[in-house]
């Protein structure tokens, strides 16, 4: 859940390109797509600290092992979700498109270019491989109010 502290350690790169990842990979994607209108998940969002994410929108879906990202400098605010607060939307500016950089789960090298909502869901899980919650691009009242809904009381 959000307030669970290995969802603030920066995961570890891979190393491997073994049989547990490809394990890893497949387990990220089918529970991913447990949960109905999911786009990401990222390997930390399941106790796993290692810099593995998965992706699903609009027809592309896939995964990025060590991914990279390099943002455009426009910019678009939306509303957006997290796994680990489930039921909370709350509007974000991320860069619009990014270019993601990384391998798949065998070694080969890997690129991703994705607009809109695909960047952002990109951007979102790359940002938990950093140990960074999505509500620490909010400014600090919106943060407040953002964690007062997404907190259980008491947490």
């Amino acid at each position: 859940m959000f307030d669970d502290p290995v969802l603030r350690s920066v995961a570890a790169p891979i190393q491997d390109f073994d049989r547990e990842l490809r394990r890893l990979v497949k387990s990220l994607t089918a529970t991913m797509r447990a949960v109905p209108g999911r786009a990401g998940l990222a390997a930390p969002q399941v106790g796993e600290p290692v810099r593995v994410v998965v992706y699903s929108y609009d027809g592309k879906s896939g995964h990025l092992v060590n991914p990279r990202l390099e943002l455009s400098e426009r910019k678009v605010t939306a509303d957006e979700a997290c796994l680990s607060a489930p039921g909370v939307w709350w509007p974000l500016e991320r860069s619009y498109m990014v270019t993601a950089r990384g391998r798949d789960m065998f070694g080969k090298p890997v690129t991703v270019r994705a607009l809109g909502v695909l960047a952002r869901v990109l951007q979102h899980e790359a940002d938990h491989l950093d140990g960074v919650l999505f509500s620490d691009h909010l400014e600090a009242a919106e943060r407040e109010r953002f964690l007062a809904e997404a907190l259980p009381a008491g947490g």
